[in-house]
């Protein structure tokens, strides 16, 4: 993963910049912890430009690297989970394929019909529908799928959305790491390039 060409008014060229926002996404870093990796390979940086330059390049690298994404299968797995952002509670809302590729995410305040709505025009607004959709008994997804997708066929039992559970585990880790996540925008940026990356 990297910028083709260095940015504007950057000291430091593509490659440190894309390197440095790799680490912090890729890997259960804090943005102190990419520092010090950084510093040890002689590169000085504050950890407020790690947060930086992850917030300010997450939207061109999820472009950059949605251009290499291979096409999804035709088995879509749906799941929520979730979030604590300064003691308050979002959902997470994430697809993956049969293959564990994920597809989208969005953080959403709430867990209803309409929030099931949102995410699904999201998801079919980068891809077609697909043959089978599998999620939780989650009723709010039910009328959305039917309507949205009317040919495909939506099984829900908890037994077979192991694949997007194993999918929650690297934003466990991340949140561990960071504590709890500060804000809304910005975790919706970090998770965004996280399952990118990831």
């Amino acid at each position: 993963m990297h910028i083709t060409q260095a940015p504007n008014r950057h000291r430091f060229p593509a490659s440190i910049i894309s390197h440095t926002v790799w680490l912090y996404h890729r890997f259960n870093n804090s943005y102190r912890d990419v520092q010090e990796q950084m510093a040890y390979r002689g590169i000085i940086l504050s950890h407020e430009t790690v947060r930086f330059w992850c917030y300010k390049f997450v939207v061109y690298f999820q472009d950059v690297i949605s251009k290499r994404e291979r096409k999804p299968t035709d088995k879509w797995h749906l799941d929520e989970m979730n979030i604590k952002i300064k003691g308050e509670v979002f959902i997470l809302w994430r697809a993956v394929d049969s293959e564990g590729h994920e597809l989208e995410v969005l953080l959403q305040k709430r867990r209803n019909k309409k929030s099931a709505i949102r995410f699904l025009s999201r998801l079919l607004g980068h891809y077609p529908c697909p043959r089978v959709i599998v999620t939780d008994k989650l009723k709010s997804y039910i009328k959305p799928v039917r309507y949205m997708c009317p040919r495909t066929k939506h099984r829900t039992d908890k037994r077979l959305n192991n694949r997007i559970e194993n999918a929650h585990q690297p934003t466990r880790r991340k949140e561990k790491i960071l504590i709890k996540f500060k804000h809304p925008n910005s975790a919706q940026c970090t998770l965004i390039c996280n399952f990118f990356i990831f």
